[in-house]
């Protein structure tokens, strides 16, 4: 993998996540060599990047859907 190629990264947090573990696994047994080494930590640095980005996501989705029943109980009561 070319350090100026586009990355292209799995749409599905899920497939990104096991992508990375896979990534960790192989790196952390220590027979990459070192070129391969090297693309395989930017591949998991922008696999972590896109699977934070979409928890952060999720998580401002869940945090404006239970303000908005909050608001609707309170409103209620």
């Amino acid at each position: 993998m070319a350090a100026t190629a586009a990355i292209v990264l799995p749409e599905r947090y899920e497939d990104a996540l096991a992508e990375l573990e896979r990534l960790v696994q192989a790196m952390e047994a220590g027979q990459m060599p070192l070129d391969r080494l090297l693309d395989s930590y930017r591949r998991g640095a922008a696999l972590l990047a896109h699977c934070r980005a979409r928890l952060d996501a999720v998580e401002q989705q869940v945090q404006v859907l239970e303000d908005g029943q909050l608001k609707d109980w309170v409103e209620g009561a």
